[in-house]
Order: C-alpha cells, then structure tokens, then sequence
C-alpha cells in the first residue's frame, strides 16, 4: 500500500493497478458494458433492477407504500442485480442506466418503455406518475424536492467519502476520516435541527424526502451503516431516531427494506419480489426451511 504522507501526483493519471479496498474488482475509469446479458422481465408493469442498497431500499419503500394505498398500477418485479459479481455491467443493464449504478426502472406499462435511473428520479417519476408522496402546492412542493435533492447532494459525503475511507479503503487514512467525519455530523445536525421543527422532513406530511432520507441517516443513526453510529456519536441526533423510529414502524418500510436484501437476518432477505406473496414465502429463511 502507498504512503499517503508521501505520494506525488502524476501530471496525468493512468489506471495501471487495482485500486484496492473492498470494491477493487468492480471500479474502473471507463463506461460502458463489459459482456452481454439482456435483463429478465416479468408480468407486472414495473420492472426493477436493484439491490437492497440505501438508494435501492428508496425505490422498493416508494413502491410497497405505493401499492399499500391501493395504486395496483405499481406492481412490480424486483431483480436482484449483484453489485459485487459487475452484474450492473451487463449489456441490459447498462442499457437501463448508462451509468451502471442500482437501481434501474423501466415502466412497461405504456405503448413502449420508458427507463428511469438516479434514485431520486425514480422517486419522483413514480410520485408524479400515482400523484402520490409529493405535494401539489408550490410551497411545500419546493421544501419537498430541496430536501429530495439535499439527499442526492450530500450522500455522496457519506457513503463514497465517511463510508469508504472509514470502512473500505485498503488503509486508514486520518485526514480523510476526519475530513468526511466532520462533513455528515454537520449533516446529521442539519437533519436533526429540521426534525426539531417538523414531524417529517418536508413538513407535516410523509413524502419521498422521507423516503430517500431514511435508508442513508436513518440507517446511520440506527447502526446499520458502515457501523459508523458510535463513531460518529449518533446517538446524540435524538430527532432523527424519533423521525427513523416512527417510519421503520410503517409495515410498507418493512417490506420495501427486504426486497432484494443479500445480507442481515434470513428472514429479512427478500432476493427477488415478483408477488406480494412473496414476503410470507419467499424470504431466505422460508426457502431455506423448503429446501
């Protein structure tokens, strides 16, 4: 591993060694698909492409809410893609989303197709699609979305800064840490103080904020990300543990946090979702029983 007190950049990077860390078979500085594989496709309208993810939880939590209000347009398939295996490389899926990241959607339920990818896309094609989970009135349509996009801009902190140098990067570096450390407590604190002032993040009302937000700080401040909460003192942020508190009890989180999950309680690992059956038959622990 390099010293990082004494490396010099080049005047041109070259990729000419594996970048290390966890995900070093997988990153690379080049687009495109690495082999051929068309994407399967189901019965139901939607077709999602995913793993269970902080952004892929989003998508699969929008959707259970969706169908819990009884919009049956948002019936879906959800296909698990192994991130880890360069599934995300395949041709049909790059195709779904050029930027090879989960999850990919395509809505199959018109004359053609339509793709949707960047999570918070997804959201709010399907928030606009059922009229649904985003508010019609300009005001609280505004706070809404800033908050949306807050998330979409400052997760990348979180997770490609605080969570990789403080999880996976190769070595343990003390600026980074300290750098992304001191950036999501100022986030948290951002978080926090809102929830001091309002129930749900973009005010009275449960919304897609709500549901972007919860898989990334809500599953910080709970311990299940990065195992970073004792470090980064999260107990501290007590109104976004009342706020993660009172959404992980709606019964359409607890589906949405299953469906395509690899890893947890095998009863908490849904790997595909082609019926809502599936949650009382499917689950890793049910298939395991079966087999």
């Amino acid at each position: 591993m390099s010293d990082s007190s004494t490396y010099t950049p080049p005047r041109v990077w070259v990729w000419n060694k594996p970048s290390g860390g966890q995900f070093a078979s997988i990153n690379r500085p080049v687009a495109g698909a690495t082999h051929d594989k068309d994407l399967p496709v189901g019965r139901h309208p939607l077709q999602l492409y995913s793993l269970a993810t902080p952004n892929g939880q989003k998508v699969t939590i929008m959707l259970e809410e969706l169908l819990a209000l009884g919009h049956s347009g948002a019936e879906y398939d959800a296909w698990l893609i192994r991130i880890h295996d360069g599934e995300q490389f395949g041709s049909g899926f790059v195709a779904a989303n050029p930027n090879s990241k989960i999850p990919a959607l395509i809505d199959r339920s018109g004359a053609a197709p339509i793709r949707v990818f960047e999570s918070g896309a997804i959201l709010m094609y399907l928030a606009e699609k059922f009229d649904a989970f985003l508010p019609t009135q300009a005001a609280e349509r505004a706070e809404c979305l800033s908050w949306l996009f807050w998330q979409m801009g400052s997760a990348p902190y979180l997770g490609g800064g605080f969570g990789h140098f403080y999880a996976y990067a190769p070595e343990k570096i003390e600026y980074a840490i300290d750098r992304y450390a001191m950036e999501v407590k100022r986030q948290l604190d951002v978080l926090d103080r809102r929830l001091a002032e309002s129930e749900y993040v973009a005010g009275s009302s449960y919304t897609i904020a709500d549901m972007a937000i919860l898989p990334w700080y809500g599953g910080l401040v709970k311990g299940w990300l990065y195992d970073g909460a004792e470090f980064l003192g999260a107990e501290d942020y007590r109104n976004v543990h009342r706020w993660a508190d009172l959404l992980l009890e709606r019964p359409a989180v607890k589906r949405g946090r299953k469906v395509n999950r690899t890893s947890g309680k095998p009863s908490s690992q849904l790997h595909e979702r082609h019926d809502a059956s599936d949650f009382d038959t499917k689950t890793q622990d049910k298939v395991a029983a079966a087999s």
